[in-house]
């Protein structure tokens, strides 16, 4: 009562009223616009640091070709991996070797076929997913952890089955040679001049963005992500939304693991290595939060060209593959910290 009588007394006696600290509010617009945007003013300064420290090569049709093919595979990663971060289960560590395994399946069945083969690689791919999809929702196991040791444990069997050894195709299938030299030619071959594989994560993304931002199933996942009780007492089943979240990222997964093992002619349980911590970079720089329920696959796009085009200036440059681990892991760890940042300032954190 004495705080009114006092506000009173001083509108009555034309005191102004106190001014409204605006600082913060100017602080989560700024945020907001980064997250939406600001992906693509970096991808400019990119563009212009890569013409100023590789004058002649950066622009050349055969360097931008090479960029886009080379990001075509992680993009293919990115876009699963979009969708477990945007439902909060922050991301899938079991990537890697759902990577490998989907290759090494597809070329282990490649003599019944190149379709066959592919349809084989795809639901090997599809069953970790589930496996992952009902661990994390229907048993509420902590999603990094369980990822994480899922990785292990089918690195182990993946060796085991293979006694730790490579597989190629042209020996798996050497009575069906069709059926291999179709298996190489998905990585090489283009359609209209475009690659194949760009084509592909093209369509992915495209089919990313359509199911989050306008489906059903991207509505409830939004919810999902931004609050969990407040999604399952609103009568949403998020046991099911949250399987289906890891069986369309193993579906992308195992994608580029075939086109992954058609350009090294080779099955091997490395072959999806690094692709896991690379995709959550993307994913956050394009704008994601580990808070979940917030970003666009438009942003996350922007994050996959972001870190392709960072690998291609310093491979011009000639700064070798460790140091570049060192700065993609301080880029890492920058946007993460960002990231969390920007999540407490809008009430997330």
């Amino acid at each position: 009562m004495t705080e009114l009588k006092n506000t009173s007394a001083n509108l009555s006696s034309g005191a102004s009223p106190p001014i409204a600290d605006t600082r913060a509010i100017k602080q989560i617009r700024a945020i907001v616009l980064l997250n939406r945007a600001g992906i693509y003013f970096v991808v400019v300064l990119l563009l212009i640091i890569g013409g100023i420290v590789a004058p002649g090569k950066y622009f050349t049709i055969a360097n931008i070709r090479a960029t886009i093919q080379a990001i075509s595979l992680l993009g293919m990663v990115t876009v699963g991996m979009a969708f477990v971060t945007y439902s909060a289960n922050y991301a899938d560590m079991s990537a890697p070797m759902t990577i490998a395994f989907s290759g090494m399946i597809s070329i282990a069945t490649l003599w019944l076929g190149f379709w066959p083969s592919v349809i084989c690689g795809i639901l090997a791919g599809s069953a970790l997913g589930l496996i992952t999809g009902l661990m994390i929702g229907k048993f509420r196991a902590h999603p990094i952890i369980w990822t994480m040791a899922f990785n292990f444990v089918m690195s182990g069997i993946v060796r085991w089955i293979w006694s730790g050894t490579q597989i190629y195709p042209d020996v798996i299938a050497k009575n069906n040679a069709q059926a291999v030299e179709l298996f190489y030619a998905i990585s090489r071959s283009s359609f209209l001049g475009i690659p194949i594989m760009v084509i592909v994560m093209v369509l992915l993304f495209v089919a990313g963005y359509f199911l989050l931002a306008h489906t059903k199933f991207g509505n409830q996942l939004k919810v999902t992500g931004s609050n969990y009780e407040v999604a399952r007492l609103s009568g949403i089943n998020v046991v099911k939304l949250i399987v289906l979240v890891y069986v369309i990222n193993a579906v992308c997964c195992s994608v580029a693991g075939i086109f992954l093992a058609s350009i090294s002619k080779t099955g091997a349980y490395s072959n999806g290595d690094g692709y896991d911590f690379r995709a959550v970079t993307s994913v956050l720089l394009g704008g994601m939060t580990l808070a979940g329920g917030t970003g666009s696959m438009s942003g996350v796009f922007g994050g996959v060209i972001t870190i392709g085009m960072l690998s291609n200036i310093m491979n011009l440059i000639g700064i070798p593959t460790f140091n570049q681990w060192l700065v993609q892991g301080i880029v890492f760890l920058f946007i993460v910290w960002l990231n969390t940042n920007s999540a407490r300032k809008l009430g997330r954190g």
